[in-house]
């Protein structure tokens, strides 16, 4: 029953898809849109491009055994951090989200430990390494020696001789079709292949295609590697455009209409490679009106990104982003529904997995992610709620792990870190709250500042007369209300205030100084 309420609820229509793209000098800017509702949204910046899966001829600067790590120079302004795990031939294990595909035959590679690696790799050496985590702060890069290159259909890795099929792919059917295109194609030896979820249905030309570029682009880096010395960038990653042309150009999508005529024709020479149908679909847009406003993306962009998201029914989200972790709450707000109680928290919860499932992806949260859903009394209810929200986050591309919900309420899940959040990278700390999200209220400055003047005095007997400098609102609370207790004061201290305002002062912000020195008093 609870089921046929959720595809009720939710159904399986197929919708309008849409991909927006917005290039100016200083950000590039891409957008999903379902029905004329974003769904995907990413940003890219010159100045602050990643480096995560770019691959590298690098150095083995140094080897720390106590770290089982190699650090290694790679070009870039801090060595690059090698876990001796990292090193060694990849496995496809249970959590990879891929099926391990047994082709037959047998390795021709010996089989390694972490003993081997110090003397596999000594000081000095060369080594091929490819970027997983870029340099964050202090730390360097992470890397790996498991190559792979994304294709649209496939991944391609050319020092692992394995063979899979992602897992997002359930049908058995078509999952048995696919193993058998899989056994048929003419990978070189040593080299393996991962068939991505966007293959789902094609036929075996399309795999044969996209192999033969993937070799081809493997080719190139193989040449590079034996004439380019170290450390030396040997291929860089996809920018944003290209990537979402790569993985999200699908038969589903409409239209792709772009603001940038230049962008517009490299994305037609892209596309033109792997399907001329897909080609027409390019559209280079030239309305006066700015394409993002045009669709209606900015004003999404902006109600999406607030700490408070209003779901159609009325209930609201409530997202928090820590250091340690993000926190979201769903509250009921104007959804009070009728006397079925429990029908109207469930439908709230369902409602609220489908937008929080969203907001992941649009905001690109990662790590530890603790939902609070309304507390439902039945357990099918809540299995229901876990359930619809594991289905809604299948089509989000970071992996996820999400574990039933505690007798608190509470609903436990991580998702993959790739890269900062969207909103660290459009928002900066609020020069007033300082990241709080709230100031000192000027009622509680005045209070402030007249113990201040209390210490200052105290520890300063010579001193009588000072000046203070505030902000201008503050200034109006003492004016208006406490002046009184400033001139008691004076009468009590036998001293003289001279008041300042300054709108470059933050409102927490006093500075007093001695009025006949203009010396700072601390």
């Amino acid at each position: 029953m609870i089921l046929k309420k959720i595809k009720e609820m939710f159904g399986a229509n197929k919708s309008k898809k849409e991909l927006i793209i917005n290039v100016d000098p200083l950000e590039t800017r891409v957008a999903l849109l379902e029905s004329g509702v974003l769904e995907e949204f990413s940003i890219e910046r010159p100045s602050d491009r990643s480096i995560s899966g770019n691959i590298y001829k690098g150095k083995i600067h140094n080897n720390e055994p106590a770290l089982k790590a190699l650090f290694v120079d790679i070009g870039v302004e801090k060595n690059a951090f090698l876990h001796y795990w990292d090193a060694m031939p990849a496995a496809l294990d249970s959590d990879s989200g891929i099926e391990r595909i047994d082709r037959g035959g047998k390795s021709h590679r010996k089989r390694l430990t972490h003993k081997d690696i110090p003397n596999l790799y000594p000081p000095g050496s060369d080594i091929i390494v490819q970027v997983t985590k870029g340099p964050i702060g202090t730390k360097g890069a992470r890397i790996t020696t498991n190559i792979s290159m994304a294709g649209r259909y496939l991944v391609l890795m050319p020092y692992t001789d394995q063979f899979g099929i992602s897992r997002k792919i359930e049908d058995p059917k078509e999952r048995d079709r696919l193993r058998k295109i899989l056994y048929d194609l003419d990978v070189p030896d040593g080299m393996g292949i991962i068939l991505r979820t966007a293959g789902a249905g094609l036929k075996a030309r399309y795999f044969v295609r996209d192999l033969a570029i993937l070799l081809e682009r493997w080719r190139k880096i193989d040449t590079a590697i034996k004439k380019g010395p170290a450390p030396c960038l040997l291929l860089e990653e996809p920018n944003l455009v290209e990537k979402t042309v790569r993985d999200f150009l699908t038969e589903d999508i409409g239209q792709v209409a772009v603001d940038d005529e230049a962008t517009s024709n490299s994305i037609k020479e892209q596309v033109r490679v792997i399907s001329k149908r897909a080609e027409k679909k390019i559209h280079w847009y030239q309305d006066p009106v700015p394409i993002f406003d045009k669709f209606q993306i900015n004003k999404q962009i902006e109600s999406a990104f607030r700490r408070m998201v209003w779901l159609k029914s009325g209930a609201y989200l409530v997202i928090d982003e820590t250091e340690a972790l993000v926190a979201i709450d769903i509250n009921t707000g104007r959804n009070k529904g009728g006397n079925d109680t429990e029908n109207t928290i469930l439908n709230t919860n369902l409602e609220a997995a489908e937008e929080i499932s969203r907001q992941l992806r649009l905001r690109n949260i990662g790590g530890l992610i603790i939902v609070d859903f309304i507390d439902m009394k039945h357990k099918r209810d809540q299995h229901a709620v876990v359930k619809h929200f594991k289905q809604c986050l299948k089509r989000d591309k970071a992996k996820t792990h999400v574990l039933p919900i505690s007798q608190l309420g509470i609903l436990e899940m991580t998702r993959q870190r790739v890269q900062e959040s969207i909103s660290r990278s459009i928002y900066i700390e609020c020069p007033s709250c300082r990241g709080k999200g709230f100031v000192k209220s000027p009622e509680t400055m005045s209070a402030e500042i007249q113990r201040e003047i209390k210490r200052v005095l105290a520890k300063h007997q010579n001193i009588h007369e000072l000046t203070l400098f505030i902000n201008p609102t503050i200034m109006d609370r003492l004016r208006t209300h406490d002046e009184e207790l400033l001139v008691d004061l004076e009468r009590r201290f036998a001293a003289r205030f001279t008041f300042k305002t300054d709108h470059n002062f933050h409102v927490e912000e006093v500075k007093i100084l001695n009025t006949q020195t203009n010396e700072e008093l601390q």
